[in-house]
């Protein structure tokens, strides 16, 4: 699998990073249940595999993504060789609270939780949801004691992970990031973040695209999982996902190929992030990442009309505090 450089930093990862947030047990936001038999049996899919970068963050589940992680780690002796891990440092899910002292609190549970010393690479994450914006960004905030956990060593990277656009830009603008994760809005359904996707391919900052299913129904299939970008979906909201699912009828490509490789073949994009939560869905996204499309199933495709705003204007965020 391609190995591509992580922006400027000397770490290398493959074009495909698992996304671990389904591991961490969210129903309310995926639709169904994860154990932790079968979380533990996919990261070890994971780690088998020639993927060499999983991505998970502090508050999947509350923390059970990073515990389930942690516990193959730990089978394993420590992560496998030159294999990248992502996770992200998030509020206090009480209070909202994100300021420096939270950060110091937030990467001393993850590591904990994973047993690690150190984070090949540590994102700050949902600074939308934050109680207040300017913990985060004035000085001595949240941004500046994450720029200090990697001054420090204990993060070999950083990075900004986040969905609104309009918060997004400035910062990344403001901050010497490694990477950044837009979710959601680069995909056959949605391209609100080409423009943040151009800047940051220009100025080295590694680009990781997630969510390129938007939020499963371009895998699963309308039918199956009538929901966009993890809410349920009217006919109207679901009729772009039915002109691709036709397209790719026609041609015989299954959605899931072609969603994929949208973003694959986007050359400003390093990695996209892609949410596995079986053992069985890792070999089936190396498939779909080798499957052949024929040119005129893109020319149909790139045809569709795509929305330019944000998928998740309208969107109730539920966390999953339990699971349940």
């Amino acid at each position: 699998m391609h190995r591509y450089s992580l922006g400027l930093t000397d770490l290398e990862v493959t074009e495909i990073c698992f996304g671990a947030s389904g591991l961490g047990n969210m129903p309310d936001t995926y639709g169904y249940s994860v154990d932790e038999d079968r979380a533990r049996a996919t990261v070890r899919a994971v780690f088998d595999g020639p993927v060499n970068f999983l991505d998970t963050s502090n508050n999947y589940g509350f923390g059970r993504s990073e515990e389930r992680i942690g516990a193959v780690i730990r089978e394993r002796g420590g992560l496998p060789e030159g294999f990248v891990l992502s996770t992200k440092l998030d509020r206090d899910m009480k209070t909202g609270r994100f300021d420096a002292a939270r950060v110091r609190q937030s990467v001393e549970e993850s590591l904990t939780r994973l047993g690690l010393t150190s984070i090949p690479l540590l994102h700050l994450h949902d600074p939308e949801h934050a109680r207040d914006l300017s913990e985060i960004t004035q000085e001595g905030g949240a941004l500046d004691e994450l720029f200090k956990l990697k001054d420090e060593g204990v993060a070999q990277a950083v990075g900004l992970a986040m969905g609104r656009l309009d918060i997004m830009e400035p910062i990344v603008r403001d901050c010497p990031f490694d990477a950044i994760i837009s979710h959601n809005r680069f995909s056959l359904l949605n391209r609100s973040a080409s423009g943040l996707f151009d800047y940051c391919y220009d100025n080295d900052i590694a680009v990781l695209n997630a969510a390129p299913f938007a939020g499963g129904v371009l895998a699963k299939g309308s039918a199956e999982m009538p929901r966009v970008t993890y809410q349920e979906a009217d006919d109207a909201t679901l009729a772009p996902v039915r002109a691709v699912e036709a397209i790719c009828a026609q041609y015989g490509i299954p959605p899931l190929v072609a969603a994929l490789q949208f973003s694959l073949r986007d050359p400003r994009i390093t990695s996209t992030i892609v949410g596995v939560s079986k053992p069985e869905r890792v070999a089936q996204t190396l498939e779909a990442a080798k499957a052949r499309v024929p040119e005129m199933v893109w020319d149909a495709l790139m045809a569709l009309p795509f929305a330019p705003e944000d998928p998740e204007a309208n969107r109730v965020y539920k966390p999953d505090a339990d699971g349940a």
